[in-house]
């Protein structure tokens, strides 16, 4: 199959950023095609990705200004409360393995009636972003679909795909993740390291309810958060040494289920798996740029980041914001959406607030994933002072809430 078809904007990687971008960008008045080699049928599926999602509550704004919240709301676990302890491994309840020091953040210190955002599976974001797709006329989907080429022109941008069709347009997005094949075409640097971590993740039914607490308890081997979710049950999301992982993961159901106990505590009563595992190494990339000719990076292509506060995909949210800003203001002056002169503009907003807050992350991460006592000591008084000022309280609630900065429109606090 052979042709050409043209469009203002062509996003190559389809998931929960891409996808994203093509709708915000599509109700601003842009035709767009959105290129990845999944299948969307099988990206739909619980089995294609069992992971959650952290959606900060000015996340949810661009969620519910593109009309996308009404199909998730139901799937959406407000988070109440963030409770953040320091310990040991083995039981967290033993004598000795959790400190006297704690951070309990609570929604209402913000007086806003809103939580400090929502646990959802990725499945259902990433549902609600697909049926908007099919049933918008400006967004041309090709997928399955694999490249075979991008050429970053003067006057325009194309992706050629296997099947011999050429994608045509004044912008390139790329939004292929962290390995992004589009960024390293572009000839963009990236500044990055592992952390020889690996993030374990799984879903839990639990006796008890859980009230919407969030709870992340810090182990020498890196954090252990216990997310709220619907139906009684809550996400895991275990950071272990990558030596360690394997072994845990390899063992049975039961013996895993003890595992997970003797971190979970009995807070929430017996525990029983409820899906499968997920794992995955992590890892710190940064572009040292987030735009070059033709093309902008948004979401894991430009910066993943530890998920040690659960911010990665709000991060992508306002890149995805900030980017629709830019070009809509652009196009509405008669200016050429993917020249530079309008691209600095996004490269501007973007990258020194997410460079902030990935060596943030990163700085959290080395400061509590280590049992040396000066570090312990160190931070337990540090979260004991930010516990007793609550205006420091109400910067960290703000910044979880991705609610810091200049917003781009979509995020703004609904007036």
């Amino acid at each position: 199959m052979n042709g050409t078809a043209d469009f203002d904007i062509v996003i190559v990687g389809g998931g929960l950023a891409g996808g994203l971008a093509a709708v915000a960008l599509s109700q601003a008045g842009f035709t767009c095609a959105l290129v990845d080699a999944a299948d969307p049928a099988v990206m739909r599926t619980a089995a294609f990705d069992g992971r959650t999602t952290a959606v900060s509550y000015a996340t949810a704004r661009v969620f519910r200004r593109l009309g996308l919240w009404d199909k998730i709301t139901d799937e959406a676990e407000p988070i109440r409360d963030i409770l953040v302890t320091d310990g040991r491994a083995r039981s967290r309840f033993d004598e000795g393995t959790v400190s006297s020091f704690a951070l309990h953040f609570d929604s209402r210190e913000l007086g806003e009636d809103t939580p400090l955002g929502w646990i959802v599976e990725n499945r259902f974001l990433r549902n609600a972003i697909f049926d908007a797709i099919d049933t918008d006329p400006a967004i041309s989907i090709f997928a399955p679909a694999k490249r075979s080429g991008a050429a970053f022109g003067e006057g325009a941008a194309t992706i050629d795909l296997d099947d011999g069709r050429r994608l045509c347009g004044a912008l390139i997005i790329a939004a292929d993740g962290r390995f992004s094949a589009l960024r390293a075409e572009a000839s963009i640097k990236t500044n990055d390291w592992r952390y020889k971590q690996t993030g374990i993740v799984a879903t839990v039914a639990h006796e008890r309810p859980h009230d919407g607490v969030a709870q992340e308890f810090f182990l020498p081997s890196g954090p252990f958060a216990i997310l709220p979710m619907t139906q009684n049950r809550s996400s895991l999301v275990w950071t272990e040494k990558e030596n360690a992982a394997p072994a845990y993961l390899a063992l049975s159901d039961d013996a895993f289920r003890r595992e997970i106990e003797n971190r979970f505590g009995p807070y929430l009563g017996a525990v029983t798996l409820a899906g499968p595992r997920w794992s995955y190494p992590l890892a710190f990339t940064l572009a040292q740029s987030f735009i070059a000719p033709r093309i902008a990076l948004i979401g894991d292509a430009a910066h993943a980041i530890h998920p040690i506060a659960g911010q990665g995909y709000n991060l992508g949210v306002k890149d995805i914001a900030a980017l629709t800003d830019v070009l809509r203001d652009g196009r509405d002056v008669g200016l050429d959406i993917g020249a530079m002169a309008v691209l600095q503009n996004y490269q501007r907003w973007r990258r020194f607030d997410s460079a902030s807050l990935a060596l943030g992350t990163d700085l959290l991460n080395r400061l509590f994933s280590n049992d040396f006592p000066p570090l312990r000591f160190a931070r337990d008084i540090g979260m004991g002072a930010v516990g007793k000022i609550a205006p420091l309280r109400k910067f960290f609630m703000r910044q979880a809430g991705a609610d810091l900065g200049a917003l781009p429109s979509l995020m703004a606090k609904e007036s």
